[in-house]
């Protein structure tokens, strides 16, 4: 199949750019820049452009028969600075996206959601993935809108899609100099010997995912048929911030210094995934635990960091 990545210089989709090269697929990348951590591979098609850039946006759709769509313009904790810009540069443009899939007669669209977002406050736990849904948060309202609209276009035009709504994926290649990913950001800082900032009293709990096993998911539902069109995709088990440093300070050896800060008021207090659907229907389960892939992304942290040395 010809595939085209959206985001694909970016942290998971150049995992998933790594993946489909590996099932001998042809890839395209759609991005607004370079990969930060490497250069270029050998066989893959690059256009390099804004989201918004309509014309570049149509054209890469050109002989393309499956869409991955990566881009996101925010983060949760940018998003509600300017819901407007969230709405006009990530909802909008999909929009356009989706109909532009109809008219080139895409086979199939995989959009990457968000597992943590737009469910808010869960009602209880594990949540499954027919929970209610009230984000509060304009990236997680965004995410909502766009799921809204792809089973829309199902229904009046046939576009086939499927939804992952992801935990928190963490891994290599993922900035420690960001504002997207706590795993990374703070192994960095633990490296360069800088304090942690703690939001709120360390209790908040969340579902993280290592990125190999996120891309396991996303090529099961690239290259197969599925029977549901939105699935859950995490570890099933919630680990506090308390608790992700404690590991921290096993893996690296190192003295972890803290800050605590005021709670945010869009940070959900606990959420953890149900993703028995995932396991049912994808035979998907998680194989690597949280230790494991906090080592592998600490190598990732020295390695960087030595070589900006």
């Amino acid at each position: 199949m010809k595939i085209l990545v959206l985001g694909g210089n970016g942290f998971i989709g150049s995992h998933l750019v790594d993946n489909l090269l590996f099932h001998n697929h042809d890839v395209r990348v759609y991005d607004r820049s370079e990969e930060v951590f490497r250069n270029r591979l050998e066989g893959v098609e690059y256009r390099l452009a804004e989201f918004n850039n309509r014309d570049a946006l149509g054209d890469s759709l050109k002989e393309i028969d499956v869409v991955v769509h990566l881009i996101s313009t925010t983060s949760p904790s940018t998003s509600n600075i300017d819901p407007k810009y969230d709405i006009e540069s990530n909802l909008i443009e999909t929009i356009y996206l989706l109909e532009q899939c109809v008219l080139k007669n895409i086979r199939k669209i995989i959009f990457v959601s968000s597992g943590g977002t737009v469910y808010g406050e869960p009602a209880s736990l594990p949540v499954s993935e027919l929970a209610q849904l009230n984000p509060i948060c304009s990236y997680g309202i965004s995410k909502l809108a766009i799921e809204k609209y792809l089973f829309m276009f199902k229904k009046l035009y046939g576009l086939d899609y499927v939804i992952l709504r992801p935990s928190n994926p963490y891994g290599e290649r993922q900035s420690p100099y960001g504002n997207q990913g706590i795993i990374p950001i703070y192994l960095g800082k633990i490296y360069n010997g800088k304090p942690l900032e703690i939001w709120g009293n360390g209790d908040a709990s969340r579902d993280y995912i290592y990125i190999g096993d996120l891309i396991d998911a996303l090529y099961l539902v690239i290259a197969k048929n599925t029977n549901s069109v939105v699935y859950n995709i995490g570890i099933g088990e919630g680990h506090t911030i308390d608790k992700l440093v404690e590991i921290m300070g096993k893996v690296t050896g190192q003295e972890v210094k803290k800050i605590k800060m005021d709670a945010r008021p869009t940070d959900v207090k606990e959420i953890t995934l149900d993703i028995n659907l995932a396991a049912r229907e994808l035979n998907l389960s998680p194989k690597v635990n949280l230790e494991e892939g906090i080592t592998a992304t600490w190598a990732f942290i020295c390695e960087l960091e030595q070589k900006s040395k």
